[in-house]
């Protein structure tokens, strides 16, 4: 995930194309964003997001944590440079939803470079929503690749922090 290297400052001053890219406003408008939690290990942090996400949508906490556990015992969902992102198609959701938790410690997500993941953004989609499901993790990927967004996500103290990092959609129209 070797990725750019823009001071957060630049993050504002994208292309179009790329500020899209990169936005993940359309994945955590009816999601949920979790700023700092302490976990000790991967299924804390995946039951941490799953409780939330299961508030937020309505469906059962036990749905969510068990396809998403499902998906992790096919292969680790950590990506490199300290990034999660656990995901699971389900029934009962109309449209990609995310949600977003920075972890005071990195925990053991089995990622391909080995190293803890303190960035944990779980990804649900429904379970008939193939391309869309996969236009959400590319979405995702290529925002988290960006190590200026890692760096100041990693600084982020509130949710308002996190949104304008990654949700500049949301945070123009509010302006």
């Amino acid at each position: 995930m070797g990725g750019s290297r823009e001071r957060p400052e630049e993050l504002g001053r994208k292309t179009e194309s790329n500020f899209m890219a990169t936005d993940l406003t359309s994945l955590l408008e009816g999601g949920v964003i979790i700023p700092s939690f302490d976990a000790k290990s991967r299924k804390q942090a995946i039951h941490a997001l799953a409780e939330a996400l299961a508030e937020a949508t309505g469906l059962s906490l036990r749905e969510i944590e068990d396809a998403v556990m499902e998906r992790e015992r096919l292969g680790s969902t950590g990506v490199g440079e300290g990034v999660a992102i656990p995901h699971a198609r389900l029934d009962g959701i109309e449209a990609p939803i995310g949600g977003y938790l920075r972890l005071v410690h990195g925990v053991d997500f089995e990622a391909i470079d080995d190293r803890p993941c303190d960035l944990v953004f779980m990804l649900l989609a429904p379970k008939s929503s193939g391309a869309d499901h996969l236009r959400a993790l590319a979405q995702v990927s290529r925002t988290f690749r960006q190590s200026a967004i890692r760096d100041a996500l990693r600084e982020a103290k509130t949710e308002d922090e996190v949104k304008a990092i990654v949700c500049r959609e949301s945070a123009e129209q509010s302006a």
